[in-house]
């Protein structure tokens, strides 16, 4: 075989994937594996097991695997975020030419990839930082891809990536240059944080169902289900129907017999930490991350649930909270969009990167965990106004403004009853707060300026100009 188009660096799942996609889309590949204890076989495996017929080729070596590869080099790094990304580079360095392209596929924090850009670049090297999401299935099939670092490296992988990316219902490519240095790896834990929290007020719907109105796993699957075919219409609501149908070796529903512990990576803490130094209200995302702690806290939880009273049983009208309960992970879930989205666009602002939101709404319409009809319609919403906060769309106010009711119905009698809803609560406190002309943030203010002499802004006067608390002697006269 002629050398090949493409390089892949780590044959996990995602790797391998990746690899047959390239190929099954015309392109030749080259694969290599790190020979560690246990993995001395992988390459040969994956070859022989998988790749009879395609363009792809296994190397044994750094050295082969290099020279397998066409000159100006593309070479995908598919490892886990952090050393062991800094150990492969490191690897390949030695053996790579003036301005041949890595691209670190992996989920690695964006700063991390603003250092390596800069290193590679000063060794005349171009690095790429790029987003891939859609799990295995979409790495075989067609995956969301949201690349950036070094522009034009761009000019050389571009018609490759969205070729072998997702393509959106009008034939547009679901892969698009996100801007410089680490902002398609930013974008990628933004799109990662937004999963965090779908995720999580899908499952507190499914225990709404479950422990309030007492519907068992047929049941809650019908309403799920049905919800797919409207509105809700998602890849992640979709899956949760799979999950439910299936059924254990004893009998039993799978959900039933799963732990219910919900760890996480890292990620989640990542974007957490990241919209509170950009002064982004991400709090969908993290009561998400909240809920997965306390989940984990399964000793404590078992017996704290023997101690607690519980706060009654439910006694209203099931279709109607079924009704409301739609309505409100309709808007839990717009509300944790609109903060991916600002949390997005301050990144942008603050770093320079000058993203086009209209063009991410794009990338993760389709081949995304993410992708739904709710981001449909943000996607269109986004292209004509090009708004930072989608909360101020007519089109959204309109449909906000309709189900609100039926959003803090389920959120007052979920919390009556003792259901945990961290997710869906918090998004509509977020929502309360944004639509409140006045907070008690006045008085917060003045308590600061009280005991720290911070100062305060004062609503007769142009903002910026800061006033000071003064007590006179006589019944705490301001002066």
């Amino acid at each position: 075989m002629d050398k090949c188009d493409v390089g892949i660096y780590g044959l996990g799942i995602m790797g391998q994937n990746l690899a047959i996609n390239f190929a099954n889309r015309g392109f030749s590949v080259s694969v290599f594996n790190r020979m560690e204890a246990g993995e001395e076989n992988v390459v040969d495996t994956f070859i022989s097991n998988r790749c009879q017929g395609k363009k792809v080729i296994g190397t044994s070596s750094i050295n082969d695997f290099i020279n397998s590869i066409k000159q100006q080099r593309k070479i995908i790094i598919l490892v886990k975020a952090g050393t062991a990304v800094d150990e492969v580079i490191e690897q390949l360095v030695p053996y790579l030419e003036v301005n041949d392209i890595v691209i670190d596929g992996g989920n690695s924090h964006y700063r991390d990839t603003n250092r390596r850009l800069s290193h590679l670049e000063s060794r005349g090297l171009l690095f790429v930082g790029c987003g891939i999401s859609g799990g295995g299935e979409g790495a075989l099939n067609g995956p969301s891809i949201m690349p950036g670092g070094s522009f034009h490296a761009w000019e050389k992988i571009g018609s490759i990536f969205q070729t072998v990316a997702a393509k959106c219902g009008d034939g547009d490519s679901c892969c698009d240059w996100i801007g410089p240095e680490g902002s398609g790896h930013f974008v990628k834990m933004v799109h990662n944080g937004i999963e965090y929290a779908l995720m999580q007020i899908i499952a507190e719907s499914y225990d709404v169902m479950k422990r309030l109105l007492s519907m068992s796993t047929d049941e809650i699957n019908s309403v799920v289900l049905e919800w797919n075919e409207g509105v809700l219409h998602s890849y992640l609501l979709g899956i949760t129907n799979d999950i439910l149908k299936m059924i254990d070796k004893d009998g039993r529903p799978l959900v039933e017999n799963i732990l219910d512990c919900a760890e996480q990576k890292g990620t989640g803490k990542d974007i957490s930490i990241s919209a509170l130094e950009l002064g982004v209200p991400a709090t969908a995302i993290n009561e998400s991350i909240n809920a997965r702690f306390i989940s984990c806290m399964i000793d404590e939880r078992r017996r704290a649930s023997k101690e607690f009273i519980n706060p009654g049983q439910f006694a209203g009208d099931k279709q109607a909270l079924l009704k409301a309960l739609h309505d409100a992970i309709y808007c839990s879930q717009f509300i944790a969009y609109a903060q991916g989205f600002l949390l997005i666009a301050r990144a942008s602002a603050e770093y320079n990167w000058n993203i086009d939101l209209a063009k991410i709404a794009r990338i993760w319409k389709s081949g995304c965990i993410i992708q739904s009809d709710i981001l449909n319609n943000i996607a269109a919403t986004l292209k004509r106004t090009g708004l930072e906060n989608i909360l101020l769309e007519p089109y959204f106010i309109e449909i906000i403004n309709r189900k609100q009711i039926n959003w803090r119905y389920t959120i007052i009698t979920a919390m009556q009853h003792g259901i945990p809803i961290p997710a869906l609560s918090s998004t509509l406190t977020c929502f309360d707060g944004f639509r409140s002309e006045h907070l008690p943030a006045n008085l917060i203010q003045a308590q600061r300026d009280y005991f720290g002499a911070h100062g305060y802004e004062r609503l007769d006067a142009p903002r910026g100009v800061f006033f000071h608390i003064e007590r006179g002697k006589k019944d705490n006269e301001v002066v």
